[in-house]
């Protein structure tokens, strides 16, 4: 009985551990730039097992503020096109990827850009239950605690965009030469057209491919209404 009390004890008190930590986790970044990311750390890892491979990490926070309009704007069109009505999941697209994925077929879409953050800032790439119920508790939890706005700006700051390079200023300093700030559509339609393999294309050397599903992102934002983010 003493064993079951103690493990009744320490399942209880990792559970408090757990939910305090994580709240306040996702709490402070609603307000502070968030430093690195668990996927960030794994990169260098695998740089630094290879020895083919040099250290990099360029990354450059910069707030929403100071961001292109049309950043947002293309992620949003290529992305998750229901990003500013919906409350973290697009049951739609989480039911056609379960559909496709009973047939055997590729699953695509059924991610938004808040779990695609959650993913970024607060777990690890993987496909296993146990980071997929993750990943759903912190949605909850962000689209509760931060603003559309605010789940944007971390988005376009952490995500990789390139071989050792993550957010949209280093992205747009590396691939374009000049500042998120100073981005055009065309620019940042391109950038947006390579997130789905940002360490296979790059918006410098657009493929074929590429370029016409930059022209597609282009479309599309013009058929969206603007997000209001950005300058």
């Amino acid at each position: 009985m003493k064993v079951i009390r103690w493990i009744g004890k320490f399942i209880w008190k990792s559970a408090l551990w757990f939910f305090g930590l994580s709240i306040g986790l996702v709490v402070l970044y609603r307000f502070v730039p968030v430093p690195i990311t668990p996927l960030m750390v794994i990169r260098l890892v695998e740089q630094g097992l290879d020895p083919e491979k040099e250290l990099r990490l360029v990354k450059d926070w910069v707030p929403i503020s100071e961001i292109s309009r049309h950043a947002p704007q293309a992620v949003y069109a290529a992305e998750d096109q229901k990003f500013m009505d919906h409350h973290g999941f697009d049951m739609e697209a989480m039911e056609e990827a379960w559909e496709n994925n009973k047939k055997g077929k590729r699953i695509k879409g059924a991610s938004t850009i808040t779990q695609q953050t959650v993913k970024n800032v607060f777990l690890w790439p993987s496909r296993s239950y146990v980071r997929k119920g993750l990943e759903a508790y912190f949605t909850v939890l962000v689209e509760l605690i931060w603003s559309k706005e605010r789940i944007m700006e971390v988005y376009l700051n952490v995500i990789e965009m390139g071989n050792g390079i993550y957010g949209i200023q280093a992205a747009s300093q590396t691939f374009f030469d000049k500042d998120a700030a100073k981005l055009s559509r065309g620019q940042a339609a391109l950038i947006a057209a390579v997130l789905p393999n940002p360490r296979r294309w790059s918006p410098a050397r657009p493929t074929s491919y590429i370029q016409g599903r930059k022209s597609w992102i282009m479309r599309q934002m013009n058929n969206l209404p603007p997000t209001g983010f950005g300058k």
